[in-house]
């Protein structure tokens, strides 16, 4: 039985809420921009263009080092289980992305590696965020990017420095 004066309506409005749509609005320019980038590649072009790319597979272009990183890791930075990592790792090898090498450090690890098309991406992901970013200042206004820029790394960078004590 609900009561007379509930108001739910905070289930639509709450911050949580509009960051997981802003986010997905976000990535979602982002990989539009891509699949319109010339200097991607026609085949990872045409896989953004036709939604085959999604916000999960940009986990690998967000978090992979240049110079190469652990599949434990990458799980780790994108709050993914090493499982779910290695399918993305998978698929982005399939596509030319990324490919496994032996860790020179450990003869039984392997590091995940941007190949010369991976490095393609990743210049073409920084491209799109970087125009994503223009619009949302555009759309919303230069000193309110700001301030909503600064909130979210003092609010991100709260819950980092949180987690390191959990």
């Amino acid at each position: 039985m609900t009561p007379a004066n509930a108001d739910d309506s905070w289930r639509l409005t709450h911050l949580g809420r509009l960051l997981g749509h802003a986010m997905r609005r976000f990535d979602e320019r982002v990989l539009a921009l891509m699949a319109d980038n010339v200097e991607v590649p026609l085949a990872l072009s045409n896989l953004a263009a036709r939604a085959q790319v999604s916000a999960a597979h940009v986990h690998i272009t967000r978090h992979v080092a240049l110079e190469g990183s652990r599949l434990t890791d990458l799980a780790q930075r994108a709050g993914m289980s090493k499982q779910a990592m290695g399918d993305l790792v998978d698929q982005c090898e399939a596509w030319g992305l990324v490919r496994r090498e032996q860790d020179p450090a450990d003869a039984r690890g392997r590091i995940v590696r941007f190949t010369p098309t991976g490095l393609a991406w990743l210049q073409a992901f920084r491209d799109a965020v970087a125009q994503a970013e223009a619009e949302f200042r555009q759309e919303v206004g230069a000193e309110v990017a700001t301030v909503v820029a600064i909130g979210l790394e003092a609010y991100a960078g709260a819950w980092g420095a949180g987690a390191a004590t959990r």
